[in-house]
């Protein structure tokens, strides 16, 4: 199975269970502005995803993400070995 896969479908899961929806133009809003998220649930969202991808993400890295979209496109970039 592609790895790619993998992920966006354990990704999608736990959006959903955040209640963010990934369909159509909702992968693009603002964690803050638009989705109205408290940047501790943004922390424990990331850190969800962390741990179900087995994948860590380099905190330097985080400052540039603002949208779900930005999020998963940090994991797909991270190599499978990790």
């Amino acid at each position: 199975m592609n790895p790619h896969f993998t992920i966006l479908k354990k990704a999608a899961e736990v959006f959903h269970s955040y209640g963010i929806s990934l369909s159509g133009a909702r992968k693009n809003d603002n964690f803050i502005q638009e989705l109205d998220m408290d940047p501790i649930f943004i922390n424990g969202l990331i850190f969800e995803l962390e741990f179900q991808l087995q994948l860590f993400i380099q905190e330097e890295k985080l400052k540039n993400v603002q949208t779900p979209k930005d999020l998963i496109a940090l994991f797909l970039e991270i190599p499978q070995d990790n």
